[in-house]
């Protein structure tokens, strides 16, 4: 008998069953070929199929509903090279309810995304709208047992944004959340998902609030992807129109999981991040202001003009020479009257200038960072967090939204209110020499949307109030065509598909500030999807400093106090330079996804640039770890070639073929607490 022939037949017979237990989901098939994106986004938005969305309508599923509704899929002009678009459109004969989904692909990357919006064209409101899942398709494969990789969400924890692997049998579910309304506390709205043995599909979900995914294995050839709105029931009003969350799928087959991962990141780089004059950026190196002063000040509330100035001549001074000057919480009125118990955080609100210590405004300050230390200026902001009694809330309490307590929540959801916030900040970035904008958001919003949604109109005040924030963030990128935004919400608690086309995050994590271990942790987790993030560093000492390795750091050390030789400092930022741009290449895991939070093992990861088959090795013992050595895998390098090793800071070298490599390297340190950064080439 053909054994090809049968094998077929019996595909044949699975994508049978599997169209009958999944008919009202959109199915796509992982059969080992490249994915042709156009004519993917043809098929699936095309009138006769089940798109790779749905809704619930006045209880009806959009699977029924839909192949009844007027339908056009019209292709549009690409905005970049390597890109197709389309856009689909459904429109409700009865109620006038249009449904649109703005489709982009990239052939360069296999990749495709989409965007659904709602509007009510009709004269009265729509029948109530639910269970809204941008992403909801089957993937069907020909091997069983696919296996997930994700991560942990931020908490504040060593663990925050920790790698794990889970391999589904049939009816497992893995169900992720975010918690508050920020999109990667509790949950990261990233994962990659291996269907056989090379070969897969990453995802990204795009909503910077309340999101939820459900991975289901329906049976061993189907495995089964939503995402959407967990909070969204609401009838939609005449003439309005809403957004909500965008997805991304990014078909990869090769080697193993991590080429879909490196994938991924390639394709965020190249196609889905903050550009300047046409081109990605990199995230700056960055110098602080000698960050936390005697108590009762904190953070920068005792910060002047003159201090201010007088510390970048010092950075100066030693030889220093950071991209941007960063200056966080506290330059505002108020928040240095600590006698009153005023500080950074009761405070906020208030954003002006401290005319008592800032009696020029900010800009000397910028302009100095400019003009003498050819560096940008970074300050911190945190406009959505309104304390009671300050200027914002006293002025325009119209706009605050509440649940009870003294924080509120500035109205984005409100047009006139998100445009007036949008020029407020933007003036003060213009007129105090702001180059980079650093926004906060140290505050759960989930309740107050809930507190303020009117009867039948559940999730409808976070769905206008994100569409609002995209607003707000466009604009400022728009204005001011240089400008780059920092991402910090409480640490790394809003990192989304979206927030990353506008952002990164310079400070991922509020766990303990230079804490090495949990450091390394997070940046193992962050790197398997996303390249552009940072963290801050204190010591100079090599497990420390190592520890914060990225594409972005701010060096908070304290250079108006003895403890640690400038020139060890300027080591360090030479070192940092060195390996950086390797951030922005592949990364590869050698430690596995296994716990990696404990004081007792080895961790080790690899950086590797595949133009010129050079890397980097970064390894760290721990304190408690017990083995001088430690057995590593090189991924990515050529069997057949011939490596050099060497180790930086030693006289350590070696040479060994990629197949040696890729067998097993032996990484060796006497000392516990100690770190290994080999470069190879």
């Amino acid at each position: 008998m053909n054994t090809n022939l049968y094998g077929k037949w019996i595909w044949a017979l699975v994508m049978l069953f599997s169209f009958q237990v999944c008919r009202a989901q959109s199915r796509v098939m992982l059969d080992g070929k490249s994915t042709d994106v156009e004519r993917w986004i043809k098929r699936e938005f095309a009138r006769s199929h089940v798109p790779p969305f749905s809704f619930l309508y006045g209880s009806q599923p959009s699977a029924k509903l839909l192949p009844k509704w007027k339908h056009s899929l019209q292709r549009l002009e690409p905005t970049e090279d390597n890109q197709v678009a389309y856009i689909a459109t459904y429109t409700d004969p009865t109620t006038g309810l249009r449904v649109s989904c703005e489709v982009k692909g990239w052939t360069d990357f296999d990749a495709v995304e989409w965007l659904l919006r709602f509007e009510n064209t009709g004269s009265a409101p729509t029948p109530q709208l639910s269970q809204v899942r941008t992403l909801d398709l089957s993937l069907l494969h020909p091997v069983s047992a696919p296996t997930v990789c994700f991560a942990n969400g931020s908490n504040a924890s060593r663990a925050d944004f920790a790698p794990h692997e889970r391999t589904l049998s049939v009816n497992d579910t893995l169900a992720m959340q975010s918690l508050g309304g920020r999109s990667s506390d509790g949950a990261f709205p990233f994962y990659n998902v291996e269907t056989s043995t090379g070969r897969g599909v990453a995802v990204a979900i795009g909503w910077s609030g309340t999101w939820h995914s459900d991975i289901v294995a329906r049976d061993e050839r189907t495995l089964s992807l939503t995402a959407g709105l967990p909070t969204l029931d609401a009838r939609i009003e005449p003439g309005e129109k809403i957004r909500v969350a965008s997805a991304c799928l990014l078909f990869w087959q090769g080697e193993n999981r991590m080429t879909g991962h490196n994938r991924f990141r390639r394709y965020m780089l190249a196609h889905h991040s903050r550009k300047v004059d046409g081109k990605p950026v990199w995230y700056p190196i960055c110098g602080g202001f000698n960050w936390g002063d005697p108590a009762p000040c904190n953070e920068y509330t005792c910060m002047t003009t003159e201090y201010a100035i007088a510390l970048m001549q010092r950075t100066r001074m030693f030889g220093f020479t950071p991209e941007c000057f960063w200056l966080d919480a506290g330059w505002y009125i108020e928040a240095a009257d600590y006698a009153s118990g005023k500080n950074w955080a009761n405070t906020v609100g208030n954003w002006v200038p401290d005319p008592e210590r800032f009696p020029q405004t900010l800009r000397p300050i910028g302009q100095y960072a400019k003009e003498k230390a050819n560096a940008r200026f970074m300050v911190w902001f945190e406009p959505e967090r309104v304390f009671r009694g300050s200027l914002w809330e006293r002025n325009h309490p119209e706009w605050m939204l509440s649940a009870g307590g003294d924080n509120f929540l500035f109205n984005l959801g409100d047009p006139k209110a998100c445009q007036w916030m949008s020029k407020c900040i933007g003036d003060i970035l213009e007129e105090n020499s702001i180059d980079y904008y650093r926004q906060d958001f140290n505050i759960a919003p989930a309740d107050i949307w809930a507190a303020n949604d009117k009867p039948g109109r559940s999730g409808i005040t976070e769905v206008k109030y994100i569409e609002g924030l995209y607003a707000y963030w466009d604009y400022l990128l728009q204005r001011f065509p240089k400008l780059l935004i920092d991402n910090c919400a409480s640490g790394g608690r809003r990192l989304d598909y979206e927030t990353m086309l506008r952002s990164a995050p310079l400070w991922r994590t509020d766990y303990q500030y230079g804490e090495p271990v949990g450091y390394q942790c997070h940046t193992y987790g962050l790197e398997f999807f996303l390249a552009q993030h940072g963290t801050g560093s204190y010591h100079v000492d090599p497990f420390d400093s190592r520890s914060a390795l990225g594409s972005a750091v701010v060096f908070n050390w304290k250079l108006t106090q003895m403890g640690e030789a400038f020139t060890d400092m300027k080591k360090t930022e030479d070192e940092f330079r060195q390996v950086r741009p390797y951030f922005y290449e592949d990364f590869y895991p050698l430690s596995g996804t296994g716990d990696i939070t404990g004081d007792n093992i080895w961790l080790a990861y690899q950086l590797h640039r595949p133009s010129d088959q050079t890397g980097y090795i970064v390894a760290f013992r721990r304190a408690q770890c017990p083995d001088e050595k430690y057995v590593v895998q090189l991924q990515a390098v050529v069997p057949d070639k011939t490596y050099s090793l060497e180790a930086v800071g030693t006289d350590w070298k070696m040479t060994a073929t990629g197949d040696e490599l890729r067998r097993g390297l032996t990484l060796q340190s006497a000392q516990p607490r100690s770190s290994l950064l080999i470069f190879y080439h």
